[in-house]
């Protein structure tokens, strides 16, 4: 029986997704037969309420020089960004000469806006490829997984830091505890540190089950990072939702007793009560949502293969690895995956190996429906494909429902 990665209390899994491959592994097909599968399960601790991965794998089969994820090609998570730099700028980094460090910086698309304002920054940032952008943007970045010995070093050349700071990335660390050790040692007295990941009580109110794959090992709420904080003498300070990545939150944390508590922490623990995010009968009843989930959407996509029409995958993103598999989705229910980032074009798909081909594939002939599999830039993307829409094409849901839209 597996233990908890964060108290060491046995887990049961609650739900298995089958055999799963490395969800940001798009593949040649040279590659095909090499292909690396796993079990991909997710489990409940009773003890911490921590909600994550059953099964890990090592983490350098996803984060290595051919990472195929840039934060850049995203116009909204650009915004997004500058406006939590902005606001991380203005309530936190009073002190003269401050100095920010961002674990999992990706290619810089947060820390070029403390670069504009000559604030001291560092990325760190494992991907050597992500991290490169970034270097040749100018910005700060080292190419290394963050632990207690990196922030030694940081600490020694550098200082400590005002602010450490983490965007869809510390969900993504199991060995969270040399996470948390680095953090406490590089932080200044009155430091925090702020990190923000898809949010448990969205994932279990939409049913948004693509967010669980390999890279996410922890799916946090605010009872289980109180619990983690606190075995680290810090203490959460603040919560503040956010609408990205399909329902995100953002988590501030600072030593224990050095700041005040703020009222929105009280406010979603009352929030998590009420969605039962500390009982594991809760968990139970998502396996059954996610389980009719993938029944009605293999359902419609077979009975449009049927009626003849033609249906294309609408961004090759990790959780749509998830999805795919998980679903038995194959080409010749989805004809092909259309994506802007060159370096996942003339790809296959992870496990499911539907062809990844340029957005102009989707435009010069426009399928009938559109599966949404970048369901969390939905804005975004409906207001860029009024043509598709306006001659007629649909796109498809799957979260919270599995729905024609619009």
């Amino acid at each position: 029986m597996p233990t908890c990665l964060v108290c060491e209390t046995p887990i049961e899994p609650f739900l298995s997704f089958g055999q799963m491959p490395i969800a940001n592994g798009f593949l040649s097909p040279s590659q095909v037969a090499d292909e690396y599968f796993f079990e991909l399960k997710v489990a409940f601790c009773p003890n911490c309420c921590m909600v994550q991965l059953a099964k890990l794998i090592d983490r350098e089969k996803m984060f290595h020089e051919n990472y195929a994820f840039f934060s850049s090609t995203s116009v909204r998570m650009t915004a997004h960004f500058k406006s939590f730099a902005d606001w991380v700028g203005d309530r936190y980094l009073s002190d003269s000469d401050p100095f920010v460090v961002e674990l999992g910086s990706n290619d810089g698309i947060m820390l070029q806006n403390f670069a504009a304002r000559g604030i001291r920054h560092l990325g760190v940032e494992p991907s050597a490829n992500v991290a490169q952008v970034a270097v040749d943007k100018g910005i700060q970045t080292v190419s290394q997984f963050f632990d207690e010995e990196l922030a030694q070093n940081i600490l020694a050349e550098h200082g400590p830091a005002d602010a450490i700071l983490g965007a869809n990335v510390m969900c993504h660390i199991p060995y969270i505890h040399s996470v948390f050790c680095g953090v406490k040692r590089l932080l200044k007295p009155h430091g925090v540190l702020i990190f923000e990941d898809p949010y448990l009580g969205d994932i279990v109110e939409k049913t948004s089950y693509d967010q669980i794959y390999d890279e996410h090992a922890f799916y946090f709420s605010a009872a289980s990072v109180r619990y983690l904080a606190d075995l680290h003498g810090l203490e959460l300070i603040d919560v503040l939702p956010q609408p990205v990545h399909g329902g995100s939150m953002r988590y501030v944390l600072g030593r224990q007793g050095v700041h005040r508590v703020g009222d929105a922490v009280a406010h979603l623990q009352a929030r998590e009560q009420m969605l039962g995010l500390k009982h594991s009968g809760t968990y139970e009843e998502l396996r059954t949502r996610v389980e009719h989930s993938k029944d009605a959407l293999r359902t419609l996509l077979s009975d449009l293969k049927q009626e003849g029409k033609r249906v294309v995958g609408y961004g090759a993103t990790s959780k749509s690895t998830t999805v795919t598999n998980y679903c038995s989705l194959t080409p010749e229910l989805v004809e092909f995956i259309s994506d802007t980032t060159p370096i996942k074009q003339g790809k296959l798909s992870p496990g499911a190996h539907i062809p990844v081909r340029p957005y102009e594939a989707f435009t010069s002939e426009p399928p009938d429906f559109a599966l949404l599999f970048a369901w969390n830039h939905a804005d975004e993307i409906l207001d860029k494909e009024q043509p598709f829409l306006a001659d007629g094409g649909q796109f498809i849901r799957y979260v919270p429902r599995v729905e024609i839209c619009p």
